[in-house]
């Protein structure tokens, strides 16, 4: 498959932007995908109520510009570049002044709840999901656009003028950072907003209708190597060959190109995803159904377990907590023969997402008394995701789709005691690559190959494996079946 000479090419450099949750990263790799130079700016999330989760989009536009502005500052021949982003999270903007009407809504925002709610009561629920493959919740774009039209003043009149224009991240970095200032998007951030048909591939008038959204405000929506126009920085014009969004991506920067191929990418969140080939296969148990990427004219669909909370919660125990000073000293903390004493966590900062799906539902520690440590807090925190990934293991294996090995990526799975602890819960091997961020490198690939490269050939990196412990299986086993009583036992009091 897209078998493609490349030998003219060999030495060409390629530029991959991964814009974050909490940073947004510039990249140039070569044509073996070597890096060659990078830079990486973070920025703050704002949280102005209870599971509200917003961003600033000059934040955006500054911290890629000046990532950007680093990398090419040596003048590097660039042959295309590729564009990799935050799923799901709004940006609703004038299409006179390109100036945002309100902040970002962050793909973590829980504010819709009550909307989403409301509308399952309604019956929508089946509908919507049969079209999108997704279910109705605060997590994507629809609800967010709805309420910024229903909440900023003059909003929805001027959208309905044909004023306003929505986005995803890529969409607004293609419209503020191109010379031609198109309004595009690909498919796969198109499959996350409940509006994308991804059976007819295109905006679905009737949910568009439902969530009373003017398909003016939408963009075009092309493959993820379609033509995207020109990145302009630096006085340079790179080709915007490649966009699609982190999670495809970094099924793409696996080689997850076949039927059963599978990635878990431990980032801000944690998002598990396996590829089904041309085949949409729905899921009952709170999985969700989703294009994998549009590439020399396929289309491939993959199901996906969205887990909220995962590197943030290393964060906020290291911010909030002052358990550590650094992410990476983290792995200090943990014990290693899985034991917590009894101390359980539940990662719900902003509700729980797959496969539980529940917005109001918060965090908290269970079973601490005063022999409790700080290493019993700090294991039982990573536990649980680990235990998150394993609800979602689970069920995919009722289906069917088998597991005997796990490929991860994400900045959590430079932690080998993570990954450890990971294949002793799963009970299977887990596959590190030497470079975990396989986000960036999906971009690079996607706009390799729209430049004519055959990716056949790349090895981008070592593979380091971790394979269960006999010894500490039980200690997992044990705390597995303990947390999940913890979280249903949670549920039920939410739920009252």
């Amino acid at each position: 498959m897209w078998i493609i000479s490349y030998g003219a090419l060999i030495m060409k450099k390629f530029l991959s932007i991964d814009q974050g949750t909490t940073s947004s990263r510039s990249i140039i790799f070569d044509s073996d995908l070597k890096l060659v130079k990078d830079s990486q700016k973070e920025y703050d999330l704002e949280y102005p109520n209870d599971g509200w989760v917003e961003l600033k989009p000059e934040s955006i536009i500054k911290t890629v510009s000046d990532t950007l502005r680093d990398v090419l500052s040596d003048n590097h021949d660039i042959e295309a570049c590729g564009i990799t982003n935050q799923r799901e999270t709004t940006i609703v903007w004038s299409k006179s002044s390109g100036e945002p009407i309100y902040p970002g809504i962050v793909w973590q925002d829980r504010r819709t709840h009550e909307l989403c709610s409301e509308l399952k009561s309604a019956g929508h629920e089946a509908a919507v999901k049969e079209k999108t493959g997704l279910v109705l919740d605060p997590y994507f774009s629809a609800t967010k656009i709805k309420w910024i039209l229903d909440n900023v003043d003059g909003a929805r009149e001027k959208a309905n003028k044909g004023d306003l224009l929505f986005g995803t991240v890529d969409s607004y970095l293609i419209y503020n950072l191109s010379k031609e200032k198109k309004h595009l998007t690909d498919v796969t951030n198109a499959s996350r907003t409940l509006l994308f048909n991804i059976k007819t591939m295109d905006w679905d008038d009737d949910l568009l209708n439902l969530f009373e959204i003017p398909r003016s405000m939408m963009p075009d929506v092309l493959s993820c190597d379609g033509n995207y126009g020109h990145l302009l920085i630096n006085d340079k014009e790179i080709p915007i060959r490649g966009v699609i969004g982190d999670q495809q991506a970094a099924l793409v920067g696996q080689d997850c190109f076949k039927n059963g191929d599978m990635k878990s990418t431990y980032g801000t969140g944690c998002f598990l995803m396996v590829n089904t080939e041309k085949k949409p296969i729905h899921v009952e148990e709170g999985l969700l159904t989703t294009i994998a990427y549009s590439i020399k004219g396929e289309v491939h669909y993959a199901i996906e377990g969205s887990i909220y909370s995962c590197g943030n919660i290393i964060k906020w125990l290291r911010d909030k907590m002052h358990f550590f000073d650094t992410a990476k000293e983290s792995e200090n903390f943990l014990n290693t023969d899985g034991n917590t004493n009894n101390v359980l966590f539940l990662p719900a900062f902003n509700g729980l997402g797959a496969p539980f799906w529940d917005s109001d539902i918060r965090g908290g520690f269970y079973g601490i008394t005063q022999d409790s440590s700080i290493e019993d807090m700090v294991t039982s925190a990573f536990q649980a995701i680990t235990f998150q990934t394993k609800e979602i293991t689970s069920i995919l294996e009722k289906y069917d789709i088998e597991i005997s090995k796990l490929l991860v990526d994400g900045g959590m799975v430079e932690n080998n005691s993570f990954c450890q602890a990971l294949a002793d819960t799963l009970k299977k091997e887990i596959l590190q690559p030497e470079n975990v961020e396989s986000t960036a490198i999906g971009a690079c690939k996607v706009c390799m190959i729209a430049s004519g490269i055959d990716i056949a050939s790349l090895n981008n990196s070592k593979i380091k494996s971790f394979k269960p412990v006999k010894s500490i299986v039980e200690t997992y086993d044990k705390n597995y079946e303990n947390w999940k009583l913890y979280i249903s036992n949670s549920l039920k009091i939410n739920l009252e």
